[in-house]
């Protein structure tokens, strides 16, 4: 049990955020002279960047999520509390949750990013998120939920809004989920609903830029770009979001598409508890911090990942919200903390990019790593490689390798079940008329 008094026999860390960065924090302090406290609003760690296969059925919710105390428990430092942050003090060294206060001597922000709705209210309403596991719930129950209803509706033109599914953002979350949607459309949709037709479905990808997975080399744009056209998905390149009313999405040079499913994955916003500057906080909303990783005029306070805005001359935009960044984030802040305490000098953080990737639908892939790239089926094991590693517990990384095998043989495996079903907010004018 963490002591609030002043009176501990080690340094205090808190961490608040069991991410990527979080977590690494806490790793690297282990046997060190400090105490560690994690707080989470969630008892476990979500693996990310397979969140969008738990949104289209391939994996269950507790195949990418791995329980935070399991994951330290033979870490003698550490502690976890469940708890939702409100608000950080620094001056007086606490941060103060709905469970209570606890002192700190060195905080660590890290508590990752939302959905960035850019402002329109209207969409915040309507279209659906994928920032965690009940999000990622929600789009598959209302996937499922929108194919069921179209099987009731006789009439195939009356149940296009069923049928169409619009992903906005051409990063790796929307290429990842919109060739996942299409095989659904292509392998499950006929065998699983006889009563539709295959060309009855439709997968949009929008994106507001001229290419996909723009952070990407250009081959590799390409490449994706040529991945989902080959699945049946229809890229909107050059295309602006106007509005969606949770009937039909509107398009800034005139088009429109009927849709009850649009799913947003064209930004993200940092997400923080109060207590910071707005002199702090910078584009995204994320935490201003210098090149040591330490948050502007709060000494002893460190933000890292997706939250963080590291700024600086050689790099004006900051980091990418990636998972090796937080990764690398976690690991030299636990040491710069451990340097600070005794003394020793310090080095400014330095990111060493490794490569990126993504995978668009079953056996393909693009991959840069420097100035390689390769694509395809080899791409995709290398993929599939680098994720079932990454993944924590061995449970997790067996269970996912048995699906994706099992998927890659039949084509037809996978999570379809409704447990929960997602009540969309009801637009405005079936509102108005039930009234």
């Amino acid at each position: 049990m963490p002591s609030n008094s002043s009176d501990r026999k080690f340094p205090r860390v808190i961490i608040i955020g069991a991410g990527f960065g979080g977590i690494e924090v806490a790793k690297k302090l282990k046997n060190k002279e400090v105490e560690v406290l994690l707080l989470d609003r969630n008892n476990f760690h979500t693996f990310q960047p397979l969140m969008y296969q738990v949104a289209t059925g391939t994996l269950s919710a507790d195949s990418i999520s791995f329980p935070v105390r399991k994951m330290f428990k033979n870490q003698e430092n550490f502690h976890f509390r469940l708890a939702d942050v409100k608000s950080v003090d620094n001056e007086a060294k606490i941060v103060k949750t709905d469970v209570g206060d606890f002192e700190y001597d060195y905080l660590v922000v890290a508590t990752g990013a939302t959905t960035n709705f850019f402002g329109n209210q209207q969409i915040t309403k309507y279209a659906l998120p994928m920032k965690n596991i009940q999000e990622a719930l929600n789009i598959r129950s209302y996937v499922l939920q929108n194919l069921e209803e179209a099987v009731r509706i006789s009439n195939p033109e009356d149940r296009k809004p069923n049928l169409n599914f619009v992903i906005v953002g051409g990063g790796p979350t929307g290429v990842e989920l919109s060739g996942a949607i299409a095989e659904i459309k292509n392998n499950v949709l006929e065998k699983d609903y006889p009563e539709l037709k295959k060309s009855e479905m439709s997968v949009y990808l929008v994106e507001g830029l001229p290419k996909v997975l723009a952070n990407l080399s250009e081959k590799s744009s390409r490449d994706s770009e040529k991945y989902l056209k080959d699945l049946g998905v229809e890229v909107l390149l050059n295309v602006q979001v106007t509005g969606y009313d949770g009937k039909t999405i509107t398009f800034a040079d005139g088009r429109s598409i009927e849709t009850k499913t649009v799913i947003w994955g064209a930004g993200v916003a940092g997400q923080y508890p109060e207590g910071f500057k707005k002199e702090v906080i910078q584009r995204g909303n994320r935490i201003q911090t210098d090149d040591q990783c330490r948050v502007i005029d709060m000494p002893g306070v460190y933000a890292i990942g997706d939250v963080s805005a590291f700024i600086t001359e050689d790099l004006p935009r900051g980091l990418p919200g990636v998972a090796p960044v937080a990764q690398q984030q976690g690991r030299y802040v636990a040491k710069h903390i451990l340097q600070t305490m005794s003394n020793q000098p310090t080095e400014k953080f330095s990111y060493f990019d490794k490569g990126s990737m993504a995978t668009v639908g079953r056996n393909k892939a693009v991959v840069d790593m420097g100035k390689i790239h390769f694509n395809g089926f080899f791409g995709w094991m290398t993929w599939m490689f680098v994720h079932l590693m990454s993944i924590y517990g061995f449970r997790n990384k067996l269970v996912t390798f048995i699906n994706w095998t099992v998927k890659f043989f039949t084509k037809n495996s996978g999570v379809r079940l409704i447990f929960h079903k997602y009540n969309k907010p009801v637009p405005e004018e079936q509102t108005n008329i039930a009234e």
